[in-house]
C-alpha cells in the first residue's frame, strides 16, 4: 500500500491534468474546436499525394473565349445544342448541363428542346434552396438534379447534398429531389449493373452494390450539432492539381476532344471568373486559392461516388461520439504519463514532440487510407497542455516549495543558534550570577537589586531573540511588546492573547471573581497567517471591551471551541455597560469583526442585555 504522502503528491499532479481533459472535452462538446477542425481537415486533404487523373470524368468548361465567340451570355441555345450533339454522337455515358436553362436563349431553342427530349442520358439542373431557379421545362423530373451545396459557418463547402426536400417556394415542395452529382453517378453505374438502393446498415442512406454512402449526421466527424437535414455526404475531393480532364467548348466543337468523350460522364459548366459560378473550398488545389468552379465541385462529388463504388476509394466518415471522446482522454492521459515518468524538461519536450508527431501521423494516415476523420485539434491541445504547460506549473510549484522549505530551514537554524547561545550564557554567566544572588545577603542592598535585574535581563534575551527570528508576517505583537508566533496552533495563540490581555491594567478586570475559560483545538488548516492574526485581534478587542467598558463584572466567559459543526469564539461578561459603549451601530472593532466574519464566510453577533454583553464569532469548518 502506497504511503499517504506519496499518494497525495500523485493526486496533486493528476488533478490538474484531469481538469484539463475535462475542460477540453466540454469545449469540444460545445463546438469551440469546430472551426479549427474544419481548417485542419482542409489542410490534411491538401497534403495528400496527387491521385491519378479520373478518366471517367470530362469537364467541358465554357470559358471567357467561348463567351466572346458566342457574342453573348448566357450562351445561345443553338451553341449549347451544337455542343450536346457532338457529345451525344461520340457516345458520352451521361451528360450533365451545369448551366441554368429555365428560360430559352434564342436562337436555336427548338433544336435544344429536341435534343433534350430525345436523349435520356442528358441531365439538367435546378436550384431548390434559397431563391429557387427552375429546371429546363423540356426535361422530365427524373433527369433533373439540383446543384445546391450546404455551407459551413465559415462559408466553405465540405459537404454535399445527395437528396433533400426543396424550399417551400419551389413547385411541388413535398417531392424529394436528388442532386445532379448523384443523378450522373447513377446513370454511369447503371451501365455497370449497379442500381441505386437504400442502405443496409443505415436504411436512410444510399447504396450502389456493396458500397453504402455514409450519411452525414449532426455530429459526424468533428461537426457539433450541425444541420443534417436530407441526405448529405462529406466531400472527399480528388487530390492533385489536375484531377480531371478539362476542355473548352470550342475544343469540343472543333473536334479536338473526340477521343475524350466516349463512355464518360461529361459535365458542362462555366469556367470563367467573370461569371462567378464559384464555391469556396480550401481542400481542393486550384489556381485561385479557396475558389473552385461549381462544375468542378460537381465533378469531384460525382467522381467520389463512382470511385467509392468501383475502386473502393475511401469515403469520409467519423467515429461514434464515445470513441472520439475516449481518444481525447487517452492522449490527455499520455501527456500526464509523460510528466510523471520523465523528470528532465528537455526530455519531456522531446517526448511530447514525438507524441505530437505520432498523433499527426495517425490522424493523417487514418484520413488518407480509410477516410476516418478523427478529433485532432482537441487531442493535440490536451496532449500539449498536459505534456508541456502543466510541467511548467509543476516546476514553479516545486521551486516555490523549495524556497519555503529553505526559508523554514534557515529559521530553524537561527533558532538553534539562539538556543546554543543561550545555553552558553545559561551554563556560564547565569550560573555565576546565581551564586552571587545566593550570597546577596552579604552584599550591599543596591548591589543585590542590580544583580536581580541583571538576571531577569539575561533570561529575557532568549525570548527576545526567538521573537526577533520570526518572519514579520508570522508574528503578532500585543500591547506591552509580547510577540505571538502565528505558526503555532490557533488554540495556543488565542490562549496567549487571553492571558496577556487580562494582565493589562483595565478597571473591569479588577472586579472579576469568576472566569469560565475553555480553549479547544479549532479547525485552522485552511487559515492563513493573516486570518489567525485577525482572530487574535478579535479576541483581544473583545476582552479589552470588557476591561474598559464593563462596570463591576463578576464573571467572565471565554470560549474558543467547536460548536454545532462551527468554530466558535465567544466572550461574555455580566457587568453593566455604559450606553455609549454599546451603541447598535458599533465602533471600528465591530466593523472589523463583521468584515472578518464575511471573509471567513461566518457570522458575528453582539448581544446586549441587562445581564451583560456577549460577543460571538462563528465560521464553518473546512
Amino acid at each position: 500500500m502506497a504511503n499517504p504522502p506519496a499518494l497525495t503528491v500523485i493526486w496533486k499532479r493528476l488533478i490538474p491534468g484531469l481538469t484539463v481533459i475535462g475542460v477540453v472535452l466540454l469545449a469540444r462538446s460545445l463546438g469551440f474546436f469546430q472551426a479549427m477542425e474544419w481548417k485542419t481537415l482542409d489542410t490534411f486533404l491538401r497534403w495528400r499525394p496527387d491521385e491519378s487523373l479520373d478518366e471517367r470524368i470530362l469537364i467541358v468548361g465554357v470559358n471567357d473565349a467561348d463567351i466572346q465567340q458566342a457574342g453573348t451570355y448566357p450562351i445561345p441555345d443553338a451553341d449549347l445544342a451544337a455542343l450536346l450533339q457532338v457529345l451525344v454522337e461520340h457516345e458520352a455515358r451521361a451528360i450533365g448541363i451545369d448551366i441554368y436553362r429555365d428560360l430559352s436563349v434564342p436562337p436555336g431553342h427548338d433544336t435544344l428542346v429536341e435534343i433534350l427530349e430525345t436523349n435520356p442520358n442528358v441531365f439538367g439542373i435546378e436550384k431548390i434552396l434559397g431563391d429557387p431557379i427552375g429546371p429546363p421545362p423540356s426535361l422530365p423530373p427524373e433527369r433533373i438534379g439540383f446543384v445546391d451545396f450546404p455551407l459551413d459557418a465559415d462559408g466553405f463547402v465540405r459537404r454535399t447534398y445527395l437528396g433533400t426536400l426543396p424550399a417551400v417556394t419551389t413547385p411541388e415542395p413535398d417531392r424529394f429531389r436528388f442532386s445532379l452529382s448523384l443523378k450522373l453517378a447513377e446513370a454511369y453505374l447503371s451501365a455497370e449493373n449497379l442500381a441505386l438502393g437504400n442502405g443496409i446498415k443505415d436504411p436512410q442512406t444510399i447504396r450502389f452494390g456493396h458500397a453504402e454512402l455514409p450519411r452525414f449526421l449532426a455530429n459526424s466527424g468533428n461537426y457539433v450539432n450541425a444541420d443534417a437535414a436530407g441526405v448529405r455526404l462529406l466531400i472527399n475531393p480528388r487530390s492533385g492539381e489536375s484531377p480531371f480532364e478539362i476542355v473548352s467548348m470550342a475544343d469540343v466543337l472543333d473536334g479536338q476532344a473526340d477521343d475524350l468523350i466516349r463512355d464518360r460522364v461529361v459535365l458542362i459548366g462555366i469556367t470563367s471568373l467573370s461569371v462567378k459560378d464559384l464555391v469556396n473550398s480550401a481542400a481542393v488545389d486550384t489556381d485561385n486559392p479557396g475558389l473552385v468552379y461549381g462544375v468542378e465541385m460537381q465533378a469531384h462529388v460525382t467522381s467520389q461516388i463512382i470511385s467509392a463504388v468501383l475502386d473502393d476509394r475511401p469515403l469520409l466518415r467519423g467515429w461514434a461520439d464515445g470513441w472520439e471522446y475516449l481518444w481525447i482522454v487517452v492522449w490527455g492521459g499520455i501527456g500526464i504519463l509523460l510528466v510523471q515518468v520523465i523528470s528532465r524538461p528537455s526530455w519531456d519536450m522531446l517526448s511530447v514532440g514525438v507524441a505530437a508527431l505520432g498523433l499527426t501521423g495517425l490522424s493523417v494516415g487514418l484520413l488518407w487510407m480509410w477516410g476516418w476523420w478523427i478529433p485532432f485539434v482537441p487531442t493535440l491541445t490536451v496532449l500539449t497542455i498536459n505534456g508541456l504547460v502543466l510541467p511548467g506549473f509543476y516546476l514553479y510549484d516545486q521551486t516555490l516549495r523549495s524556497r519555503i522549505e529553505e526559508r523554514q530551514r534557515l529559521v530553524e537554524e537561527r533558532q538553534r543558534v539562539i538556543e546554543r547561545t543561550y545555553d552558553a550564557i545559561h551554563n556560564g554567566p547565569l550560573q555565576t550570577l546565581s551564586l552571587l544572588l545566593q550570597q546577596k545577603a552579604q552584599l550591599d542592598l543596591s548591589v543585590g537589586s542590580k544583580l536581580e535585574h541583571l538576571d531577569s535581563e539575561l533570561r529575557a534575551i532568549y525570548e527576545r531573540l526567538l521573537q526577533e527570528s520570526l518572519p514579520q508576517e508570522e508574528q503578532l505583537q500585543l500591547e506591552g511588546g509580547h510577540v505571538i508566533d502565528l505558526r503555532s496552533p490557533l488554540k495556543e495563540a488565542l490562549y496567549e492573547v487571553y492571558t496577556e490581555t487580562l494582565n493589562r491594567d483595565f478597571p473591569g478586570f479588577d472586579a472579576i471573581k469568576l472566569q469560565v475559560v475553555k480553549f479547544e483545538t479549532l479547525d485552522a488548516d485552511q487559515l492563513t497567517s493573516d486570518d489567525k492574526r485577525s482572530l487574535c485581534r478579535f479576541l483581544e478587542e473583545a476582552l479589552c471591551n470588557v476591561g474598559k467598558h464593563a462596570i463591576n463584572p463578576k464573571r467572565l466567559t471565554v470560549l474558543c471551541v467547536i460548536d454545532n459543526h462551527e468554530n466558535l469564539i465567544r466572550v461574555a461578561d455580566n457587568g453593566e455597560h455604559q450606553s455609549t459603549a454599546v451603541s447598535t451601530s458599533g465602533g471600528r472593532g465591530t466593523k472589523q469583526a463583521h468584515a472578518l466574519a464575511k471573509r471567513l464566510k461566518g457570522t458575528f453577533q453582539r448581544s446586549i442585555s441587562e445581564t451583560g454583553v456577549t460577543c460571538e464569532l462563528r465560521w464553518p469548518l473546512r
